[in-house]
């Protein structure tokens, strides 16, 4: 009886392997890599970094899902290679970006290059940006926008175009380390890369520059220490306002006309928070930040501030003492003109 049971399952399992070559996709992956990893050898418009890749999610199901055509012999057998249709796997995007603007002008491949496309938490609002920027010249989207949005230069440098250009309603704060690139006083700063960290780091985890005991979990107050830290003089943190989710209706909701829709005091929208850190393949990956972050912004981040949202304690009781003393002074000399104005009259 063990041994038909045993012969049976030797059986189902050589089945199983004919059936699902899990093997075979893998290897097929890395052979087109050993060509189209070479730019020598494939040219610049076949050439796929491979490194960029290994980390996409297209990199887990192989090369082969998206381009069935290409066998053993390839490319000597001539056979055309044959793309997949990004619809066969995301269905459900396509009547949501056809009933948007994009759908009649742009395809998901001018978008997103499916050999480097990561999804929102793993890449920075610039990139997002860069990716709109294709199609849409920066010179040009300032000035639509000025005609309706005050200071819209800087709106646009600081948001990623999908904080308002999309269905979602639920936002978070982004934080990005940026660093001055020149020796000047008021000297450009760029966003940090990972090699920038890494050297500043040392031995360490670039995450230890800022999550000191390393829970994965940014306080407030390893928040104040790196922005008090003399050794960081040259960095900042700089921070954007991004979707929790992504979606392909692009468009511009009734709510986003009006400033409230951020410029809120205490507003939800702001409480929630993460430290984007740069991997070393040029990827993100998020750290939790305590709730309130942006709010405080002594604690938080002094480069980022949003009117009607930031708050400082100290900032408000300074000022509260201000308007109070304003009052105080008028108050009193008219208080003290009125009670010696006989003595006046003489």
């Amino acid at each position: 009886m063990k041994n038909v049971l045993r012969s049976l399952l030797m059986w189902l399992c050589t089945l199983l392997v004919f059936l699902f070559p899990l093997g075979a996709i893998a290897i097929v992956s890395e052979e087109c890599q050993d060509c189209h990893g070479d730019m020598d050898t494939v040219g610049e418009e076949l050439f796929i970094n491979v490194g960029v890749y290994d980390n996409t999610a297209h990199a887990e199901m192989g090369c082969l899902s998206c381009h069935e055509s290409v066998g053993e012999e390839h490319p000597d057998d001539g056979v055309e290679v044959s793309k997949a249709n990004c619809l066969d796997c995301h269905a459900e995007i396509e009547e949501e970006h056809q009933a948007s603007a994009h759908g009649g002008n742009a395809t998901c491949g001018d978008c997103h290059n499916p050999h480097r496309v990561h999804g929102l938490t793993e890449v920075s609002g610039y990139d997002l940006n860069q990716q709109c920027a294709n199609c849409h010249q920066n010179s040009s989207v300032v000035e639509s926008h000025s005609e309706w949005l005050p200071q819209a230069d800087l709106h646009v440098a600081k948001l990623p175009c999908i904080s308002c250009h999309t269905a979602s309603e639920d936002y978070v704060i982004i934080l990005y380390i940026i660093q001055q690139e020149s020796e000047a006083v008021e000297g450009d700063f760029e966003l940090s890369d990972h090699a920038d960290l890494q050297t500043l780091a040392g031995d360490r985890n670039i995450q230890s520059l800022i999550d000191l005991n390393q829970d994965n979990f940014v306080s407030l107050a390893e928040l104040r220490t790196f922005n008090r830290n003399p050794g960081y003089e040259k960095m900042r943190l700089e921070a954007t306002l991004t979707p929790k989710i992504v979606s392909h209706s692009v468009q511009t909701l009734d709510n986003r006309w009006d400033c409230s829709f951020c410029h809120t005091s205490g507003t939800e929208k702001m409480q929630t928070s993460f430290i984007a850190l740069p991997n070393a393949e040029g990827t993100f990956s998020r750290i939790e930040v305590e709730r309130g972050a942006i709010l405080k912004a002594l604690n938080g981040t002094p480069d980022f501030y949003m009117m009607g949202t930031t708050r400082s304690a100290s900032l408000n009781i300074i000022g509260l003492m201000i308007i109070i003393g304003g009052l105080l002074m008028p108050i009193g000399h008219g208080t003290l003109r009125f009670l010696t104005r006989k003595n006046r009259q003489h």
